[in-house]
C-alpha cells in the first residue's frame, strides 16, 4: 500500500467567466522510502494539490488517502502527515530547540514524557545536541531549517511535505539538510518535495512529477528522465597536436576540433571511427553530454508535454 495515493483530483475557484480550474485531473503515488519532487511553475497547482493532499482543502471531485485514511473524512489521518511549508515559521523563537521539540511533541497528542524522549532523539537525529538548549532565535538558518523538519517529525508521521526545504541556506546548511531527507527516506518516511532550486530535486529525489497549467505533464523516476533527454553530444579531449590531414578528415565527419578538444553529434558506433583518426595522440577524456533537470523543467514547461 502506498504512504499517499491521490487520484483524479481537482479544484476550481470562481464561477463563470472568473472561473479557475487550478488543478485538473491530479493522481500522485507516493510509497514509504521514496523522495518525490512535485515540480511545477507559479500557478501551476503545486500548493492547491499540497493543500487537498494535507487535508487542508477539499478536493472538487477524486480522493486522497494517507496511509490508508482519507484526511477529510479522518482526522486521525493528520497524525501521519507532517509539514514544514513556510520555512521555520513553525517555531516558536524565545524557546529553545529542545523546548520547541517538547512543546510541539504534546501539541501533538504525546503525553509529556514521551515529549521529552522523542525531543532528546530528535536532537541527537538531528545533530543538534550542542545548540539544544540554544534559542531558536540564535540558530543558525540551517539549524532552524533542521529544528523545523525535527518539528514535523515529532509525531512519527508515515508522510512529510516539504517546500523549499534549504532555500536560503548556505551549502554547508544545504547540505546537511539534503543528507537529512535522504536519511530520513531510507527510514522509511515518504517525503513530497516541492522546490524551484531544481540541482536540489535532482540530487534527492527517487521520481519526478511536473505539472503545468494544473495537469500533469510528465512523472518519471529522475534517473530515467534524465537519461532520456540527454542528448548524443560527445567530448573527446586529447593531448598533442593534430595534422593538417586529421583535421580535414575529423570535419569532414562532423566533428567540430578545438584546442585538443573534439565535439561530435551524433551515433555512439560513429565514435570508434573518430577515435581511429587521432592516431597516435594520447586520448586523455572521452565525456556524454548530460542534460539536467533544470534544462527538461524549462524544456517541458514550455512545450507543455
Amino acid at each position: 500500500m502506498a504512504t499517499l495515493q491521490a487520484t483524479n483530483l481537482r479544484k476550481s475557484f470562481g464561477k463563470g467567466d472568473k472561473r479557475v480550474d487550478a488543478v485538473c485531473g491530479v493522481s500522485l503515488t507516493l510509497p514509504a522510502g521514496e523522495i518525490l519532487a512535485f515540480l511545477g511553475p507559479n500557478g501551476a497547482g503545486k500548493t492547491t494539490t499540497i493543500k487537498m493532499v494535507a487535508g487542508l482543502a477539499l478536493p472538487d471531485e477524486g480522493t486522497v488517502t494517507v496511509n490508508g485514511r482519507n484526511p477529510h473524512k479522518d482526522s486521525a489521518t493528520h497524525a501521519d502527515i507532517g509539514a514544514v511549508l513556510e520555512g521555520s515559521r513553525n517555531l516558536y523563537l524565545p524557546l529553545t530547540a529542545r523546548e520547541n521539540l517538547e512543546y510541539f511533541g504534546v501539541l501533538k497528542g504525546l503525553k509529556m514524557r514521551d515529549a521529552v524522549a522523542r525531543a532528546g532523539e530528535l536532537i541527537t537525529l538531528l545533530g543538534l545536541d550542542d545548540k539544544a538548549d540554544t534559542r531558536v532565535n540564535d540558530l543558525s538558518r540551517g539549524m532552524q531549517q533542521k529544528l523545523a523538519i525535527g518539528v514535523s517529525l515529532v509525531h512519527r508521521p508515515k508522510l512529510l511535505l516539504l517546500d523549499e526545504p534549504t532555500l536560503g541556506l548556505d551549502v554547508e546548511a544545504a547540505e546537511a539538510v539534503k543528507e537529512l531527507l535522504k536519511s530520513l527516506a531510507a527510514a522509511g518516511h515518504a517525503i513530497l518535495l516541492t522546490t524551484h532550486q531544481l540541482d536540489v530535486a535532482q540530487e534527492i529525489s527517487h521520481r519526478v512529477v511536473i505539472i503545468r497549467k494544473g495537469t500533469i505533464i510528465a512523472e518519471e523516476t529522475t534517473e530515467s528522465l534524465i537519461r532520456k533527454f540527454s542528448g548524443s553530444t560527445y567530448t573527446v579531449k586529447f593531448e598533442g597536436a593534430l595534422a593538417e590531414t586529421q583535421r580535414t578528415e575529423l570535419s569532414a565527419r562532423g566533428v567540430t576540433v578545438g584546442d585538443n578538444t573534439l565535439t561530435f553529434d551524433g551515433e555512439p558506433a560513429q565514435l570508434y571511427g573518430i577515435l581511429a583518426l587521432l592516431a597516435p595522440l594520447t586520448i586523455t577524456a572521452l565525456e556524454r553530454g548530460k542534460a539536467d533537470l533544470a534544462q527538461i523543467f524549462l524544456k517541458l514547461v514550455k512545450e507543455g508535454a
